[in-house]
């Protein structure tokens, strides 16, 4: 049996956004993890560190130390807190980053995403032959390299378009890549490319067959119709009980574009939005998780806090595309739980989880003409603890018995300076570029160390990651240049 390694981490401000008391700041924190669990969180001392080097030895791991700290933990110059939860995103659009930005939500599903991943499978072989991987593999591990660059260590994945086919090489990446990852399986039967459309039957035993992907440690799968509007009551229905049978999550895309969301009251669903459709054939609770919700009335709050249903809010690419921004005052007012994310970085460009974030609270203080809506602290437990909860990871808080999953954001840039104790929390959404990430560890393994992100469990390095994906989005492009357009996809039909 192999002994348990340890691994320690020490920086000058530590935010265990723990309960009972989630705004506690500590100067000065040490939090220390057993394998991939938190075993001690709090102040440092120079006994506790005495203590550590003393009780483990070589078994204890310390990120930034060197050989001439043989004393004590060395004290990173840093804010030390759990690392970000990402409670929706698209792992295949890094390499469509620029591309199709001047439309809106359906037209871009077609000229960026729907053109990309048909890219991909109808020209896999040619293209495998040239990168050395599949095109697929190579866009999901870009995404992890992504995620880990922004401090982000779990996530819930919605795989969809033609990325549905290919489940194995998605959970390749992400066990490779040390984070956790939910993959919410796609799917459509209406309203969508015909080369894309599901049988219910179909859908279903695409959920099966990957329960039955071997060696996963780090990756679980759920529903993931991609949207209201082209997924009708036949496969949703189905896919619902599958959640319900399997303990899983279900994952949706709704109220997203407004013309879209007009055109589904109109003529889709004549007279419903698309919340009151989904608790009329039954699929909204409170595993059910909702991204974007832009277009959203009162009624449609009333339903999500009397169901429990989530929601997922992503300012990034609700503005990008002009979908608008949900109501997100009145839902956290009716007691809906809200996390803030990303979205795919072909909509958002990135995955800055601290921009988004920001974005979200500065629109809603505009708004409503309101400085004291959504504060740093509040902010913080959005991308933290709140989507840790949504998605029932172990994680989002420095608590003993967590899973050992935080980062350390370095204070040596000149936007983070002053830091103190008393603005601490408010220096990381308003004055943080996102970039500051320093170390992240995800499971009590270190991914990122001194700024630079570490090779894959797999041997794959992040300079080989980025060059392929440059070979990639190059290929495409000159594909792009003489391909047909598509339009199939809900609005844009």
């Amino acid at each position: 049996m192999e002994k348990p390694v340890f691994t320690v981490c020490r920086a000058d401000f530590l935010l265990p956004l723990s309960a009972p008391d989630r705004t506690r700041r500590i100067a000065d924190g040490y939090v220390l993890a057993e394998g991939e669990t938190i075993r001690e969180v709090g102040p440092y001392t120079p006994e506790i560190g005495r203590r550590l080097r003393s009780q483990f030895g070589s078994a204890l791991r310390i990120p930034g130390a060197t050989p001439a700290d043989n004393d004590a933990i060395p004290r990173l110059r840093g804010i030390l807190l759990p690392a970000f939860v990402k409670a929706h995103g698209h792992d295949h659009e890094q390499p469509i980053i620029g591309i199709a930005k001047d439309e809106p939500l359906t037209s871009w599903l077609d000229h960026a995403v729907n053109l990309f991943t048909g890219f991909m499978n109808t020209q896999g072989d040619r293209l495998a032959a040239e990168l050395g991987c599949s095109p697929r593999l190579a866009t999901y591990r870009m995404a992890r390299l992504c995620d880990i660059h922004y401090g982000i260590t779990a996530c819930m994945v919605h795989h969809c378009n033609y990325n549905k086919y290919h489940l194995e090489e998605i959970a390749q990446a992400n066990e490779a890549a040390g984070t956790t990852m939910i993959v919410a399986v796609g799917g459509q039967d209406r309203h969508y490319l015909a080369d894309l459309l599901d049988k219910p039957e179909d859908a279903v035993a695409r959920l099966d067959a990957a329960l039955r992907i071997r060696g996963l440690q780090r990756t679980s799968f759920c529903p993931g119709p991609d949207q209201v509007f082209s997924n009708s009551r036949l496969v949703l229905v189905p896919l619902k009980n599958w959640a319900r049978q399997h303990g899983t999550l279900f994952h949706i895309h709704s109220a997203e574009e407004p013309k879209t969301t007009v055109w589904f009251q109109e003529a889709i669903e004549p007279g419903q939005t698309e919340v009151e459709f989904a608790e009329s054939i039954g699929i909204l609770d409170n595993r059910t998780v909702l991204a974007h919700q832009v277009n959203c009335g009162p009624r449609d709050v009333a339903i999500l806090a009397r169901t429990g249903a989530r929601v997922v809010h992503n300012p990034l690419a609700n503005t990008i595309l002009g979908s608008g921004m949900p109501p997100i005052m009145d839902m956290l007012a009716a007691g809906v739980p809200v996390a803030i994310s990303t979205d795919g970085s072909g909509s958002a460009d990135n995955q800055n989880i601290l921009a988004a974030a920001r974005l979200a609270a500065q629109y809603q203080r505009a708004l409503h003409q309101d400085a004291t809506l959504l504060p740093a602290q509040q902010l913080l437990e959005m991308i933290t603890v709140v989507p840790a909860g949504i998605l029932g990871l172990n994680q989002g808080e420095l608590a003993p018995g967590r899973q050992a999953d935080w980062i350390v954001l370095s204070l040596d840039r000149p936007n983070l300076v002053p830091t103190r104790l008393d603005n601490v929390t408010e220096n990381l959404l308003w004055a943080a570029d996102g970039s500051e990430v320093d170390t992240v560890v995800s499971r009590g393994r270190v991914l990122k160390q001194a700024g630079r992100i570490l090779p894959f469990l797999d041997g794959t390095t992040p300079e080989q990651i980025m060059t392929t994906v440059q070979t990639l989005s190059e290929r495409f492009a000159d594909y792009r240049a003489t391909a047909a357009e598509l339009k199939g996809t809900g609005a844009h039909r």
